[in-house]
């Protein structure tokens, strides 16, 4: 007498037509995967599986583009008068490559204007 029980392990066959229903199912907005999944008593691993096969309408979609428009800013005014609390002669101004224009009292530290300087130049 065979007390061997192995029995073979048949694998559940789908129709392919099937397949693709259970991905378009999954596609729907707002359908959890494993909800259908279970609603057609399969595993959630074989549909995502599928949806890698079969391709899935809401991955299709991808990220979609935007339009972008750029506007340039109007240019600032800039008072040419100094401050009213400041002499004419306290006061100097620095015209930068860049179109930048830094008006320095005397009362400015050095190292402050040095860094104000370096941000603009970078820029």
């Amino acid at each position: 007498m065979d007390t061997n029980l192995r029995v073979k392990r048949r694998h559940k066959t789908w129709p392919e037509a099937l397949k693709r229903e259970i991905v378009a199912a999954c596609a729907v907005p707002g359908a959890s995967v494993s909800l259908v999944a279970r609603q057609y008593d399969v595993n959630t691993n074989q549909v995502f599986t599928w949806r890698k096969l079969y391709g899935s309408t809401a991955d299709a979609a991808g990220p979609q583009l935007m339009p972008v428009v750029v506007t340039p800013e109007p240019p600032m005014e800039i008072p040419l008068a100094p401050p009213a609390n400041l002499p004419m002669t306290s006061l100097i101004e620095i015209e930068l490559p860049g179109g930048y224009r830094v008006r320095v009292g005397g009362d400015v530290k050095a190292v402050s204007l040095r860094i104000v300087l370096d941000a603009l130049e970078r820029q």
